[in-house]
């Protein structure tokens, strides 16, 4: 076997590895914080976006169906971690945003988790960092292309 084929091995390996890990690591913090796995995904979606996002936009961010989304966004401004907000350009439609304390509730969650994988990203160059960065951006991609590809098939 050539030295790329056995590199393509371990990477795929490894990011199996890593999928496991990272699924095993969301399920204990959202044990933590006393949320559902998919609950968890969502706030942290939402934590990326610039600010405030309907919840067909929760649907897209989440795959999940426009109803589901719903429940989700229920479930979430239950439990005190979004808010909704009148839409200022469409007073039919609610806007979803984090709470400021969901925030600082996940934030201090995230503090020891955060510097380990801190350590971790500290130990690339900037290449180095660049090519992770470029590597997860194109896997995620093609991850969420696949979960449609998969979803429209049922």
């Amino acid at each position: 076997m050539s030295n790329r084929a056995e590199t393509l091995q371990r990477v795929i390996a490894e990011s199996q590895r890593h999928y496991a890990a990272y699924t095993l690591f969301n399920q204990a913090m959202a044990d933590r914080l006393g949320l559902h796995p998919t609950d968890l995904q969502c706030v942290a979606l939402l934590e990326l976006e610039p600010g405030p996002v309907s919840s067909g936009d929760v649907a897209r961010l989440t795959g999940l169906t426009p109803g589901s989304a719903t429940r989700l966004v229920d479930r979430l401004e239950k439990a005190g971690l979004v808010v909704r907000r009148p839409d200022p350009d469409d007073r039919r439609r609610a806007l979803v945003a984090l709470d400021p304390g969901a925030r600082t509730r996940i934030s201090d969650a995230w503090d020891i988790p955060g510097t380990a994988f801190g350590e971790v990203l500290g130990r690339y160059d900037d290449a180095e960092l660049e090519l992770i960065a470029d590597y997860l951006r194109r896997t995620a991609e093609v991850g969420r292309a696949q979960a449609e590809r998969l979803t429209a098939r049922e």
